[in-house]
C-alpha cells in the first residue's frame, strides 16, 4: 500500500517542472467530434479543468461534424460537395449553427459542473472574423475558384476577450463559426480555427485531439508512430502519401501555429484517458509533437 502512495508521489514530482514551466501560459486545446462521442465524455474535460487548476490557461476550440451530418440527415439535407468539401448553402448553415452552439453550450456546462468557470464563443464579444473560402476547380479544362457557399476561412481573430478571460481563470470555449461582412455567419475547419487562435495568442502549445494514436510513418503499423515531426519534413510526407485525408487539416494547423510562433504543436490520441497529461506532464510523451524546423 505505502510502495503504492510512493509511486503516486513520484508521478507529481515527475509532473512538477512541467507545470512551473507552463503557469500562466495559455494551452489551445483542439477538441474534436471523434473525441467526444466515445468512452467517457468528462474525461477530456476534467483533464482540462486540472491543466486549469495547476496554473495553465486553457483554450477551448472544439468540432462537430458528425453531429452535423446527423442532424443534416434528419432534416432531410443531401449532402453536396465540391473539392471534398461540404457545400454550405442557407438551409446547412442553419443547421450547423444550431448544432454547433448546442455542443458548445454543453461543453460550457459541463465544465461548470467539474468545477471550472468556462464561458462559450460566439457570443456578443464575436473573436472569429470569416471571409468566403474559395475552391479550385477544373471547368472545360481550365482551373477556376469556386465558391462552396458559407464555408470559411479565418481573416482575424479578436484577442483581447479571450486573453481577459484567461486572466480572470476563465475557459474560453470557443465554436468555429466566423462572422463576415454584413454579420453572415461562416462555418469554419475546426483544426484551421484551432491553429490561428493558437497562433494569435501566442500560445506555449497546441494540441489537437484525433481518434488516433498521432501520426504514423505507416498508418497500417501501429508502431510507426513519429514522436517528433520538424515542419521542414512535412511537404516531403505529404508529397509521399504519410500526411494524407483527415491529418492534412491537423497538419496544416500546426504549419499555422509553429510558424507563428507556438513552440510546439502536439497531436495525441484523444480517446486515451489523460492522454493530454501524459503528452504534458511526463517525460516521454505519447502522441507527435510537431516542432520548428
Amino acid at each position: 500500500m505505502i510502495q503504492e502512495l510512493i509511486k503516486k508521489a513520484d508521478i507529481l514530482i515527475e509532473a512538477l517542472p512541467y507545470i512551473q514551466g507552463f503557469r500562466k501560459k495559455i494551452v489551445v486545446v483542439k477538441y474534436g467530434g471523434s473525441t467526444m462521442e466515445t468512452g467517457d465524455p468528462d474525461s477530456v474535460l476534467r483533464d482540462i479543468v486540472f491543466m486549469e487548476c495547476v496554473g495553465m490557461r486553457p483554450v477551448v476550440v472544439h468540432g462537430g461534424g458528425n453531429a452535423i451530418s446527423t442532424k443534416l440527415k434528419e432534416r432531410g439535407i443531401a449532402p453536396s460537395f465540391i473539392g471534398g468539401l461540404r457545400v454550405t448553402d442557407a438551409p446547412t448553415m442553419r443547421v450547423v449553427e444550431e448544432v454547433l452552439l448546442e455542443i458548445n453550450r454543453g461543453i460550457v456546462a459541463r465544465l461548470e459542473a467539474l468545477g471550472a468557470a468556462a464561458r462559450g464563443f460566439p457570443d456578443k464579444a464575436q473573436v472569429l472574423h470569416a471571409r468566403t473560402h474559395l475552391i479550385e476547380i477544373e471547368k472545360d479544362g481550365r482551373r477556376e475558384e469556386a465558391d462552396i457557399g458559407f464555408v470559411g476561412d479565418v481573416e482575424a481573430i479578436t484577442t483581447a476577450p479571450l486573453r481577459e478571460l484567461c486572466r480572470k481563470d476563465i475557459i474560453p470555449v470557443i465554436a468555429p463559426i466566423g462572422v463576415g461582412e454584413g454579420g453572415q455567419l461562416y462555418n469554419i475547419n475546426a483544426d484551421t480555427v484551432a491553429g490561428e487562435v493558437a497562433a494569435a495568442l501566442k500560445a506555449q502549445k497546441l494540441i489537437l485531439l484525433t481518434d488516433v494514436r498521432g501520426l504514423l510513418r505507416d498508418p497500417d503499423d501501429e508502431n510507426s508512430l513519429m514522436g517528433t515531426l520538424r515542419i521542414s519534413d512535412i511537404d516531403t510526407l505529404i508529397s509521399q502519401g504519410v500526411i494524407k485525408e483527415g491529418m492534412l487539416p491537423k497538419v496544416r494547423a500546426a504549419l499555422i501555429s509553429v510558424r507563428a510562433g507556438v513552440k510546439k504543436t502536439h497531436i495525441i490520441y484523444g480517446r486515451l484517458p489523460h492522454s493530454m497529461l501524459l503528452e504534458i506532464f511526463t517525460d516521454k510523451g505519447i502522441g507527435t509533437e510537431i516542432v520548428p524546423a
